[in-house]
């Protein structure tokens, strides 16, 4: 399954490159990208665990940059 997030308020590279390495590295990710310039996150994964990876990404976003809010796209 794949979902697509924008991740409003994104306002640094490094912090994009902290999120998509962070949630690469959860249990069930395929796949995870950030993209600085479109703030987009796109998250590959198990579909019977998206909803675990999803809630796991939030808080990795929350963490790395904490007034930044996901949206799904």
């Amino acid at each position: 399954m794949k979902k697509i997030y924008l991740l409003d308020g994104l306002c640094c590279a490094n912090c994009a490159a902290k999120i998509e390495r962070g949630i690469a590295a959860i249990e069930g990710v395929e796949n995870a990208s950030v993209s600085f310039l479109t703030t987009k996150l796109v998250i590959e994964g198990a579909d019977d665990q998206m909803d675990r990876i999803v809630a796991e990404a939030e808080k990795i976003v929350k963490k790395v940059e904490p007034d930044v809010e996901m949206e799904e796209y």
